[in-house]
């Protein structure tokens, strides 16, 4: 059986920038506030870290930064993932030989790809690394799933240990498909309690950019047993997870960040400030919360 890559919450981490690029400053503050918050794996250069707008070089620097700063402390992926096979494949070299403890690869978007070329493509990074990959499903940004079969497919290859799925009703399928070392993390900040039912093993979250030790208790509280605590968790972060999704991401919970004062800068372009209505929900759901 495959160790699993961390079993919680694993931060999709912003990317703080400045005017002039990344803030790395803030970038180390907010890896010690959330490895001193119980954060159990952190995710950087992914969707929320806006990887698609940061040049290679930046992304890079991201990703080398962010692991010499954690030094082991806790497992560090990075995203890797390109519609493009070969930069793919670079990224992924590049992030193993730095000591990325696994990768995230997303599904190939925009050109897109049939389910074989899935399998193509996902089986070329693998073979030229020799770190764990999980596959990001993501059908809501990539307009490509990827099926059950698919995954059956993806779980035989060496070195994909398993999926990051915002899919959650195939997930039955895909359990019982590819077996229970799969390994399965939540892609869907509302639906962890759901697919931790189902097997997973945690999140891969946005949410835990602003509520880490609730992500990471969530998770813990529901397979230690207390499924209660867990559950109660869950259904008092949905008025927040609604709020943090009232526009495209990462805009709402970089607006949330610096709300409480944590100056983690704007979005890039084509990425906007959130709207007028955003701003009053997203205030609304945190001082619910108690966050503000």
């Amino acid at each position: 059986m495959e160790k699993n890559l961390f079993t919680g919450s694993c931060v999709a981490l912003v990317t703080p920038f400045t005017e002039e690029g990344v803030d790395f400053a803030k970038l180390e503050e907010l890896i010690e506030w959330h490895i001193s918050q119980g954060t159990d794996a952190i995710l950087t250069c992914g969707t929320t870290g806006e990887a698609s707008t940061m040049p290679d070089e930046e992304h890079l620097a991201v990703m080398k930064f962010t692991i010499g700063k954690i030094n082991g402390r806790v497992p560090v992926m990075a995203g890797t993932g390109s519609n493009d096979t070969k930069h793919a494949i670079y990224l992924s070299q590049y992030a193993e030989s730095i000591g990325a403890d696994s990768i995230l690869s997303v599904t190939p978007y925009y050109n897109k790809t049939t389910q074989e070329g899935i399998v193509r493509h996902f089986s070329a990074i693998a073979e030229k690394i020799s770190i764990p990959m999980i596959v990001y499903n993501v059908p809501s940004r990539t307009n490509l799933n990827i099926n059950p079969r698919t995954l059956q497919r993806l779980s035989e290859v060496p070195g994909i240990v398993g999926v990051k799925e915002c899919n959650l009703p195939q997930t039955p399928e895909t359990r019982a498909l590819a077996g229970p070392d799969f390994q399965i993390f939540s892609g869907e900040d509302g639906l962890v309690v759901p697919m931790l039912s189902l097997g997973g093993l945690g999140v891969i979250s946005v949410m835990a950019n602003i509520i880490p030790k609730d992500t990471h208790e969530m998770v813990h509280a529901w397979l230690s047993g207390d499924q209660a605590r867990g559950l109660a968790l869950q259904l008092k972060t949905i008025p927040l997870v609604e709020a943090l999704f009232c526009e495209t991401s990462p805009i709402p919970v970089k607006e949330a960040m610096n709300l409480m004062g944590m100056h983690v800068g704007a979005c890039r372009m084509p990425l906007v400030e959130i709207s007028e209505a955003g701003r009053r929900m997203l205030s609304s759901a945190m001082r619910t919360y108690g966050l503000i």
